[in-house]
């Protein structure tokens, strides 16, 4: 059995109901451009063939009902009282704090019933967080038929986790994930997250390398980021176009 049926098993075992939808966002490595982001440099991530899945579906209150499978826990909260619960962060914090966002931003949420599960090493450079945030953003996103490009995507998940979860990372991490295409490095000119706070424009300088480079690692590359996938029970799990 696979990732996902295992997690659409957990959620129609824990929620008592199928989800509506997969949605999933890749971790990543860096070739060159380690501490530059934050920095105003230069980086060239790619995405890897790990990733963080969340079956989602809607309530039709203001309840957000969490199930991780690699804690093996659960949490809830309500989106009218969005707060921290621990002195340590706590995989849960993830998803507020991408809720939170995006209210703040003036999205309006739904609850909904998420269930969490990732391959991504936490702790390990891979950016376990900027996945677990692209993922969480993408299926609020489509539960709620938000407007969102993958650039604003990647710059309200860094918000997330530089506000919320209190970790003052650069973009690069949030970039990729939402940004990263098989077979291709990002090469991202850091510069620009500086120079969007006086110009709020959605044109990022951002560009795919030459297949040159990008060839080297493609089999280490997986598929577009922060895509989703229809909950069917059958095999057939094909991306939705995005």
């Amino acid at each position: 059995m696979n990732r996902t049926h295992t997690l659409i098993q957990a959620f129609r075992q824990h929620f008592g109901a199928s989800p509506h939808l997969i949605a999933r966002a890749p971790g990543r490595v860096n070739l060159i451009g380690e501490h530059t982001d934050y920095n105003e440099g230069f980086v060239l991530p790619m995405a890897i063939d790990r990733d963080v899945q969340v079956a989602a579906r809607p309530r039709a209150d203001r309840i957000v009902r969490m199930l991780s499978l690699n804690f093996d826990r659960q949490d809830e909260f309500s989106l009218d009282d969005i707060q921290r619960v621990a002195d340590r962060v706590t995989w849960g914090d993830y998803v507020r704090g991408v809720a939170r966002v995006l209210q703040d931003e003036g999205y309006s949420l739904r609850g909904a019933e998420l269930a969490i599960e990732g391959n991504v090493p936490t702790g390990s450079g891979l950016s376990s967080s900027a996945a677990m945030e692209l993922a969480t953003l993408t299926a609020f996103r489509e539960l709620n038929h938000l407007d969102i490009d993958p650039v604003r995507a990647a710059l309200l998940s860094q918000r997330a986790e530089n506000t919320f979860v209190g970790v003052k990372c650069g973009i690069m991490d949030q970039f990729i994930s939402s940004l990263g295409q098989a077979g291709h490095a990002l090469l991202i000119d850091c510069r620009w997250t500086i120079a969007r706070r006086r110009c709020r424009q959605a044109s990022a300088l951002w560009w795919r390398t030459p297949a040159s480079i990008a060839g080297c690692h493609r089999a280490n590359t997986t598929r577009a980021a922060a895509s989703v996938k229809p909950a069917r029970a059958s095999s057939a799990y094909t991306p939705c176009a995005m």
